[in-house]
């Protein structure tokens, strides 16, 4: 066992010595990259089990097998580890095996439904301006110094976190900011992180493909909190009704921010236009390029993280005022004619409507309000026709297309959309599958103070439709064809 120095997954390892820090892994079932000496993890996944590949990675040369079930006739020549939970296991070993990296230095976890992004990749600017080496892992991107390394999931795998974080602290990093999905806590991914703060943006509808209930996502949220050691903070948005609800038993430091109700750390909107808002954060005014609400409390958020980590409260304001919108998040541009056009992530009624309700506080009514938006295919189905209501009650006009259908038909998410729309809304809506040629009739419909919001994909650079990802940048080609046109 001491000898171990393959994973699975082809990364090469130093020789481990000693049992203690003997593990390795190869996450689910791809025996195919097993190699001579290896430690194979069977994890049961959604669609494939990895236990109906054990003997294959024993003929590729595994030597220790860590599962859940023996099968009936076990090899002699193997060790064999049997435990209750895999996925924890591999998270254990994972941990374990980079010899705990996220002790060696302050690793911050941000879970919720939306805000993740925003306010990780906030607090990764803030601290990397203030002049401390700070790590990213986000939905967008790993980062940390000058590396950049795209993103796959919001929360990786084990054995992922655990390399990034490694290489973070051979680097450097003092702080890492990281999202934390209800995914990966239910997949028990960031179990034997050791997390030094903890924070709470927000709950709503989303992910029900996945929990079932609206009570089992929230409770899965509530076990990040449930798990923050002592010496750790955990931060709550006063404003959720569920914000309370994720702190009944944390016994980590509590602390709240708000915008409405009373909070530790409190911000207020004094003025807001598409080029900005004025914010009164904690008794101190400070301008943002961020606008919103929601950007309000996600800067809140920041703050307050900043604040419980010692940043001083004069350096973490002015440095907030010089942070630029997150890429995908209410991102804006003029066209050629005075329109505006505004790119974001909302893909949940609750993202949307707050973007909607955005603009409807900075607009004139003058001018006309387009919203083109879709739904995702494989993924919760139960939201699609409270996006369409929403999108046609706060819009002049709607047009419904394709998100990334994946393995749907995009019609068929478009009728179900167009299906949660109040009758007396339905002549504001149109129907375009293609998400280009609906771009594209979208601008040009635009007339000079028009506003287009273009929903759901905000950062993606793809759209995945049968199992194939093509380039798709909706910031882009909206861009591409406003040049066109005017």
């Amino acid at each position: 066992m001491n000898q171990l120095k393959d994973i699975l997954f082809g990364v090469r390892l130093e020789a481990i010595q000693g049992n203690t820090n003997v593990l390795i892994s190869s996450v689910a079932f791809d025996s195919r990259k097993a190699q001579e000496g290896g430690l194979f993890v069977a994890i049961k996944g959604e669609v494939v089990d990895g236990h109906d590949y054990i003997e294959k990675a024993i003929a590729l040369g595994s030597i220790a097998i860590v599962c859940e079930k023996k099968p009936p006739q076990a090899s002699e020549k193997v060790v064999w580890i049997t435990t209750a939970n895999s996925r924890e296991a591999l998270a254990i070993l994972a941990a374990n095996f980079y010899d705990r990296p996220s002790a060696k230095l302050k690793l911050i976890g941000v879970t919720g439904t939306n805000g993740k992004t925003t306010v990780t990749t906030l607090l990764h600017r803030l601290f990397t301006k203030a002049g401390y080496a700070a790590g990213l892992i986000s939905t967008i991107a790993i980062k940390y110094n000058l590396e950049e390394i795209p993103a796959t999931h919001t929360t990786p795998d084990p054995l992922e976190i655990n390399s990034y974080l490694n290489a973070m602290v051979k680097a450097g990093v003092d702080y890492c900011f990281m999202e934390v999905s209800s995914h990966g806590i239910d997949q028990d991914r960031i179990k034997g992180l050791i997390f030094a703060g903890g924070v709470f943006t927000n709950l709503s509808h989303d992910h029900l493909d996945y929990h079932k209930t609206f009570a089992d996502y929230r409770n899965v949220k509530k076990q990040f909190f449930d798990h923050l050691p002592k010496t750790a903070f955990a931060l709550t948005n006063a404003d959720d009704k569920n914000g309370a609800y994720m702190l009944q038993n944390s016994e980590a430091k509590q602390k709240s921010f708000g915008l409405q109700n009373f909070a530790d750390y409190q911000a207020k909107v004094l003025e807001t236009q598409f080029s900005g808002m004025l914010l009164k954060i904690n008794q101190q005014e400070a301008w943002t390029t961020l606008v919103g609400k929601f950007n309000a409390s996600n800067l809140i958020a920041a703050f307050a993280v900043a604040q419980e980590l010692g940043i001083d409260a004069i350096e973490a304001l002015a440095t907030i005022s010089e942070l630029e919108n997150v890429k995908g998040r209410f991102q804006t541009f003029a066209t050629p004619n005075h329109a505006t056009i505004i790119v974001d992530y909302a893909h949940t009624p609750d993202a949307l409507e707050n973007v909607l309700l955005t603009i409807q506080q900075i607009r004139t009514k003058n001018e006309t309000l387009t919203t083109l938006v879709g739904c995702g295919g494989n993924r919760d189905q139960s939201k699609r026709p409270l996006m369409g209501k929403v999108a046609a009650q706060l819009s002049d006009k709607v047009i419904f297309t394709a998100d990334n259908p994946r393995d749907e038909d995009p019609d068929v998410i478009i009728d179900a959309m167009e299906a949660g729309v109040n009758p007396e809304n339905y002549k504001k809506t149109l129907r375009i599958t293609n998400r280009e040629q609906a771009i594209k009739a979208a601008c040009m419909s635009l007339t000079p103070g028009d506003v287009l919001l273009i929903a759901g994909k905000g950062h993606e650079n793809y759209q995945e439709i049968k199992g194939i990802k093509s380039p798709f940048d909706d910031y882009l080609i909206a861009q591409k064809i406003c040049k066109q046109l005017f």
